[in-house]
């Protein structure tokens, strides 16, 4: 184990991250024994149509934010990309192929994660700084995936889940951002709310499907105010696709998690924007330059 005990302190505690992962509907984990990934380059992409949906949200709301991208949908996207960036955005990592770190031995992570920041800084022409493992697959088994960051040129992941959910999960790890890699790197962990001693899911992707937004609201106050610290929240393209393809086959439970609710989510969206000050990962948890609370 190579974190530290210490908090990493920020100056403004209350500006939160907003963070997209950018990768095709089809990509999921949830899908994988569906649509293997030598079917993808045959499928129509929707990430396009649906990122620009979303640029346009962040441009009327005024937001910064941090997309995590796969590798593969940069290399097929570059005019995506570079709105993006043009934007005012990070771009940040997320691997080449949305493959789970504990499915990979580390000589073949070392490599994607290479790999995937060579053809985003590319691309993109932006230095990337930030890494999220597909579906926050960094846990107490493969920590030496931390290291393999660091050694690559990260600056920070924010790839683990501080809690207990049945895909993946850290429990033991801290709740908020904390130094890896022998100090070399900041793991900044998706955020969740403490309810009566149990670490509770609050920042994004099927919960905020699932949750009434009240409820969303609430645990990211407790967040900011109780807890003093900004909170990461994410989402992905294909969650304001409402219209995209159902994937045949999948299971009663798979087909809940990935399309409940999702015609919600774009209003659910603009009334986040609004009640909450956010910001990119780079300049709230590297920098310390986050922009002043909005005071919603």
């Amino acid at each position: 184990m190579t974190e530290a005990t210490a908090k990493v302190p920020l100056k403004a505690p209350r500006i939160n991250a907003m963070t997209v992962d950018v990768e095709e509907y089809f990509q999921v984990a949830a899908f994988e024994n569906h649509v293997p990934s030598d079917r993808w380059a045959h499928i129509p992409s929707r990430v396009e149509a649906s990122i620009d949906r979303i640029l346009a949200l962040f441009e009327l709301a005024g937001v910064q934010a941090t997309f995590f991208t796969v590798g593969w949908v940069a290399e097929r996207h570059p005019t995506m990309i570079r709105r993006i960036v043009d934007a005012g955005h990070e771009l940040a990592s997320h691997g080449m192929n949305h493959v789970r770190v504990f499915r990979q031995d580390r000589p073949t992570f070392a490599a994607d994660i290479r790999q995937s920041k060579q053809v985003l800084e590319d691309i993109g022409g932006q230095r990337i700084k930030g890494y999220r493992a597909a579906t926050f697959s960094i846990d107490q088994r493969n920590l030496w995936a931390l290291d393999e960051l660091a050694d690559a040129g990260f600056e920070y992941s924010s790839s683990i889940y501080p809690g207990t959910h049945p895909a993946y999960g850290m429990p033991e790890a801290q709740r908020f951002a904390f130094r890896v890699a022998d100090g070399r790197m900041l793991e900044v962990p998706i955020t969740t709310a403490e309810v009566a001693g149990r670490r509770m899911p609050c920042a994004g992707g099927g919960f905020f499907r699932l949750y009434p937004y009240a409820l969303t609201r609430q645990f990211l106050r407790g967040v900011n105010r109780g807890d003093g610290e900004s909170a990461v929240f994410y989402f992905h393209p294909w969650e304001v696709d409402a219209d995209q393809p159902r994937v045949p086959g999948v299971s009663f439970k798979t087909r809940i998690r990935h399309y409940l609710n999702i015609h919600r989510v774009e209003s659910r969206l603009e009334k986040l924007l609004g009640d909450f000050g956010w910001g990119r990962m780079d300049q709230i948890f590297l920098e310390h330059k986050a922009p002043a609370e909005s005071g919603r």
